[in-house]
């Protein structure tokens, strides 16, 4: 498996927007629209890959005052529990880490929280709705 940084508008970009469409949004009866699109260009793009297929994908958002927020985590359904995800949010610490960050935040699905905690991460809100479901806010400093 390669961990990488993915170009806006390649055709590895147009994969992880699949990804992120069947994994995250299909389910809400939602899709990703152009706005998203548009503001994908300015944050960090990482992919996990074998060969050419996307296995998994995360976004760094940059952050202010130190910490950079980790968004639209998504492991294809059939290789979720394979240590893909760990492997990704490893790789976006360690470009985190590498930019400036000293902390990393989320607003964590309420069903990842778990998954989240044992990357190290910590509830640090109620759970609240966002895009139908309930989440939470998780930090960690890194």
């Amino acid at each position: 498996m390669a961990l990488k940084i993915i170009d806006y508008d390649s055709k590895e970009y147009w994969k992880m927007v699949e990804l992120r469409n069947e994994i995250l949004r299909k389910p809400l009866g939602m899709t990703l629209n152009e706005q998203d699109i548009q503001a994908d260009k300015d944050h960090i793009l990482i992919g996990a890959f074998e060969d050419d297929e996307l296995l998994g994908c995360c976004i760094l958002v940059r952050g202010q005052e130190g910490s950079a927020i980790l968004r639209q985590m998504a492991v294809r359904s059939q290789l979720q529990g394979k240590g893909i995800g760990r492997a990704l949010i490893e790789f976006a610490e360690t470009i985190a880490r590498d930019s400036g960050y000293s902390e990393i935040a989320m607003d964590a699905r309420a069903s990842a929280v778990g998954f989240y905690e044992k990357m190290g991460y910590r509830p640090c809100s109620e759970p609240f709705e966002k895009v139908s479901i309930p989440h939470v806010l998780m930090k960690k400093r890194i």
